[in-house]
């Protein structure tokens, strides 16, 4: 049960990791990769709490870390729809302010 948590988180966390980097055109998938990525780590983390008998308090921050870092990249996606009109990565210049 330990190994199949730990492939399982693992291979999570690459799908994450290889969707973000190959695949950047929209803003939302970016998004949608990285909370996959977090929950790539929240699973490991969790197995490693689960069978190291360790407080769980770790995990609360996480999954806190988690849902604030989804509101804001959300809230972020809603301003540039209402700005640009769309959410292509390629059409934002982010070097002007």
């Amino acid at each position: 049960m330990e190994v199949l948590l730990k492939v399982s988180s693992g291979f999570i966390l690459m799908v994450g990791l290889l969707k973000f980097i190959l695949n950047y055109t929209h803003l939302l998938v970016s998004l949608l990769s990285l909370e996959f990525i977090a929950l790539g780590l929240f699973c490991g983390l969790s197995g490693l709490v689960m069978f190291y008998f360790m407080e769980s308090f770790c995990l609360l921050y996480l999954i806190i870390m988690i849902v604030c870092e989804g509101v804001l990249g959300l809230a972020l996606l809603v301003s540039s729809v209402n700005s640009h009109s769309m959410d292509y990565m390629s059409a934002f210049n982010f070097s002007m302010c």
